[in-house]
Formats: C-alpha cells, structure tokens, sequence
C-alpha cells in the first residue's frame, strides 16, 4: 500500500475503534448502573442495553446509500455527531426513558458501512482484502480493550461519566476525520462492501448464507443477553465490585485471545473450519451452564468468562469470513450488508428478552435460554455445508474485449465462478488457491490484463 493508503485505513480503522469503545465499555457495567435510574425495570433495562442495535440495523444501510451521493465524511460526521448527541443524553439521563432516548440515539449514527465504503474508495483493488482485514482486527481488538477499560474505569468516574468519555471520543474521532484522512476523489459504489437491494431477494433464498447470519444473530442475543446477568452474577454471588470486574475481564480476554487466535490459524491452516465452529458453539453453551451451577464460585466465574470469551472470539472471526467465502463474488456486499443488519438486531433481541426473563422468572433464566439457543444453533450449525476456500480475481475488461475472451476464460479449468458486470466493465473470478500457481493461469492473467 502507498502511504495515503496507508493513512486513509489507520485513520479509519481508529474512527471506527473510538466509537466501538465507546459503545462497548459500557456493557460490562450498564447492568450495575441502570438500576439507579428513575422508573427502570429488569424490562427497560434490557431495552436500554439493546435499543442501539434495533437503531443502527435500521439506518446503517441508508446512510451508506446517502454517502454515495452527498459524500463519505459528510455522512460519517452526521454518525458521529449523533453518537455524540446520544452519549451526552445518556450521561444526563436520571430516568430509564432518558436513558433509552440516548443510547438509541448512540446507534443511529450508523456509519460502519460508509467508512467501509470510504476505505473501498481510498485503496486500490488489489490492496482492499489487506485494508478491510486490518479494519477487522482494529474492530476486534477495540472490543477486547472496551471490555476491560469500562469496568477499571469506573474506580475513578461514574458508569455516567463513561457515557461522556464516549461522546469526547466522538468528537475525537470528527477531528481525526477532517485531519488525518484523504478526501477520495470520488464516492463510487462498491459491489464488494456495499449492499445492492435488488440483490436482497437473491440472498435470502441461499439455505448457506441464511445459516451463517442466523448464527450472528442468535450469537448477539446470547451475547447481550449474558452481559445483562453475568455483571450481577458477579457483584451478587462473587461479591466482585464494578471496578472490581476489570481484573477479572483481563485476564479471561488475554486467554480467549490466544485460545481463539490459535484454532483459527489451525482451521485456516488445515481448512478445517466447520469442526471449529462447531466447537466455538459448544463452548459457549458450557459457558453459560459454568455460571449457572455454580453462581458462588469465583474460580467457575474465571473459567466461565473465559470459556464464553473464546467462543465468542473465534465466532465473532469466523462468521464473516464463512460469509465471504459463502457469498457470491459480485454480491460480497450484499451479503455482508445482511450479515450487520442480522447481528445488530441480535444486540437488540437479546437485551429485551433477557431483560424480560430476568423480570418475570429470574437472572439464572437467562442462561438456560442462553443455553437453549445455544444448542438450536449447534444443531442448525451441523447442517451447515463445509466452505468452500476460494480466492477471488477482479479484472477490468471492455465489452467487447470480454465477448472476444469468454470462450477462453469459460473453458479454463478450475474456476468456479465467472461473472462479467458490463455496467462495470468488470470481470470476477473465484477459483480453488491452486489454479493461481498454475502457469497457465498467469498466461491468462496476462491475456486478461492486457485486453484492458
């Protein structure tokens, strides 16, 4: 990459860090506070913790349409500056309504996918699976990081100050935007990170891909769910302090990140994805029957936390390569676009119904439920077809220089799929990893290449 490139997908890959830590340091912590707040209950609560979800899955997508044609940073200074209106609320709020209003203001500046858009714009073709997985990581690592910074926080600030912490690294965030990232020269549609609706229907009729963004969605239920009870778990039962839960989160994170980064390398390396998936899936299920038989024991706390962070870790990286491999070339986007819609709402389901559950039968109901969907997953999962290891080529051909080649590219062995977009002047191969060390194939590569 080039050293604009370069700046373009740090400075972005931070923007979108400083807003994912301040959604995600307070989810640790927000089960602890929320009961001080005026008129809650386990309900509202529940609501409260998931309504950002419910915001964001609806408007992430519109404001990606809306950045192709008024611009990247006009629309992800708009998300950013309604984050920042959401966590000033949330900060100030002393009743449970205010504080709803907040934090679904927090998930209406959905700009996730126009600062993908916005990396797609600024990296050259061939440079764009590097940047999108640097983001990736960024992401993950900006979770890891959240859930350990909100709980030792809050020995030194209230739950409510970490509100407006969020929303200084909003502000942070729009100055890094207008400083440090390049104006891209243009704002174009991007069939690889962004959605095409008239390709909806399309994909929700693929059994595979509807598996795969069942799973994310049930995999945020269960998430934000557990979040709901596992902070009271352990100020209740372990008699752990807010401040005092950092110390465990850390060490639980430090562990699930080795464990999870090890069996995906090993599932990469060997192709061997399905079997760790499954295993990613059971482990969350023993997570949540760890805490509750034993809801006392501060060791099976530890071992709980660690054993659902490392399920969660290794599904939170495999879904969304299992969608990129599953999904067609020219519908990546789409695809993906699906994938977030079905994974925030997950963040939305799982807080009002554990909220529910905790308010009409008890906290411990929340894991058996976690358990449940735990286990309907797994057998939804076991259907699942291995996927397919695939890489992808993209070259730009005229018209009529593809009506020349396609018989040549048609008979070629080992491509799995061919599509040629004429609106694009675009041709998309995917093919086993081999077919790229085949000295045929460079001579086709070069043919392709040079009928540009």
């Amino acid at each position: 990459m080039t050293s604009n490139e370069r700046r373009a997908v740090s400075a972005l890959s931070l923007i979108m860090a400083l807003r994912m830590i301040g959604l995600f340091m307070i989810l640790p912590v927000f089960a602890l506070y929320a009961p001080h707040l005026h008129g809650v209950t386990p309900t509202l609560l529940g609501l409260a913790m998931g309504i950002y979800g419910l915001t964001q899955a609806l408007l992430q997508i519109p404001f990606g349409a809306l950045s192709d044609h008024f611009g990247r940073k006009p629309i992800i200074l708009c998300g950013l500056l309604l984050f920042a209106l959401g966590s000033g609320v949330a900060a100030m709020a002393h009743t449970i309504v205010g504080m709803i209003i907040g934090r679904a203001l927090q998930g209406a500046g959905a700009i996730g996918s126009t600062i993908m858009a916005m990396i797609a714009d600024l990296t050259r073709e061939e440079h764009r699976t590097k940047a999108m997985a640097i983001t990736g990581m960024t992401i993950g690592l900006s979770f890891s990081i959240a859930m350990i910074l909100g709980p030792l926080l809050t020995r030194w600030i209230t739950v409510g100050q970490l509100f407006f912490l969020a929303m200084l690294f909003s502000l942070v965030a729009i100055v890094i935007l207008y400083t440090l990232v390049p104006q891209p020269a243009a704002s174009t549609w991007h069939r690889e990170t962004e959605p095409e609706l008239a390709a909806f229907v399309t994909l929700f009729k693929n059994a595979d891909l509807m598996r795969l963004n069942s799973g994310i969605f049930i995999l945020h239920i269960i998430l934000t769910a557990s979040f709901i009870a596992i902070p009271i778990t352990l100020q209740n039962y372990v008699h752990l302090a807010e401040h005092q839960q950092g110390w465990l989160y850390g060490p639980a994170l430090l562990i699930a990140f080795m464990f999870s980064l090890t069996g995906i390398i090993v599932a990469e390396k060997n192709q061997q994805l399905k079997p760790f998936f499954l295993i990613a899936i059971v482990l969350l299920g023993v997570s949540e029957i760890l805490f509750f038989i034993a809801p006392n024991s501060l060791t099976m706390a530890a071992i709980g936390l660690t054993v659902f962070l490392t399920g969660f870790s290794t599904l939170e990286a495999f879904l969304p390569s299992l969608i990129s491999k599953t999904a067609p070339a020219t519908r990546k986007g789409t695809a993906l676009g699906i994938y977030s819609c079905a994974q925030f709402f997950g963040i939305f389901i799982g807080g009002i119904v554990g909220g529910w559950l905790y308010q009409h039968f008890s906290l411990f109901s929340i894991y058996l439920f976690c358990v449940i969907l735990s286990g309907m997953w797994l057998v939804l999962a076991i259907f699942m077809k291995p996927p397919h290891h695939l890489v992808t080529r993209l070259f730009k051909l005229s018209p009529q220089h593809w009506q020349t080649i396609q018989p040549t590219v048609k008979q070629y062995p080992g491509l799995v799929e061919i599509t040629y977009i004429p609106e694009e002047a675009t041709l998309y191969l995917r093919m086993d990893k081999h077919v790229l060390q085949h000295p045929d194939f460079f001579r086709l590569q070069e043919t392709l290449q040079s009928s540009h």
